[in-house]
């Protein structure tokens, strides 16, 4: 009886760390195809101007690639020429913007609004300990190994698109047959996974 008690806080230690993992790992895939909300600008969203143009967006996170950001973007302005009645879309303007963010570990600035900057900070070194730095004694350049960068980018890619009726005009390089880019595109398209 007393190993059984003494089991089940165990197993349920172990169930909730399995779903800690399991929720932990679904925030760390690529953004799929899906709406923005407010409290993540991650996914799509769009405005209408005029009757039949309209300004899309689509959002990545830091492991959506550039690629599948632009492709989700022509699936959504596909969508949405044919959600309006439409048969072609034509890009007025299109643009995918960088944003990137580099991370040094450990970090010259720790907690609190001026960091550990007064004018030296200490950090720690894995073979060696805490160690300090003093920016008017050390050299900084002789221990750039101690440190850890990354380099995170983030795509997001707009677009102006007038919609029409009717075949797409073929004299226009950036005119699109919206039931064709549905077909042709929704294959490689990633949609949330249901819970």
């Amino acid at each position: 009886m007393l190993k059984s008690i003494i089991r089940r806080p165990r197993i349920l230690t172990l169930a909730a760390a399995l779903a800690g993992s399991a929720t932990l790992a679904g925030c760390m895939t690529a953004t799929p195809y899906q709406p923005a909300t407010a409290s993540s600008r991650m996914g799509y969203w769009d405005e209408q101007i005029e009757s039949n143009r309209f300004r899309v967006s689509f959002a990545g996170n830091s492991l959506t690639a550039r690629e599948t950001v632009e492709r989700y973007l022509l699936f959504r302005a596909a969508e949405l020429t044919v959600q309006n009645g439409a048969d072609h879309f034509i890009l007025v303007t299109r643009d995918t913007e960088t944003r990137t963010e580099t991370f040094r570990t450990p970090g010259a600035f720790g907690p609190g609004p001026w960091g550990y900057w007064s004018p030296s900070w200490r950090f720690y070194r894995p073979r060696w300990g805490w160690r300090s730095y003093d920016p008017f004694w050390d050299d900084p350049f002789w221990r750039d190994r101690d440190w850890d960068y990354r380099t995170v980018r983030q795509y997001e890619a707009t677009a102006e698109i007038v919609t029409g009726r009717g075949p797409k005009p073929t004299t226009n390089v950036r005119a699109f047959d919206a039931r064709e880019v549905l077909s042709r595109l929704g294959p490689s398209i990633r949609m949330p996974e249901t819970r």
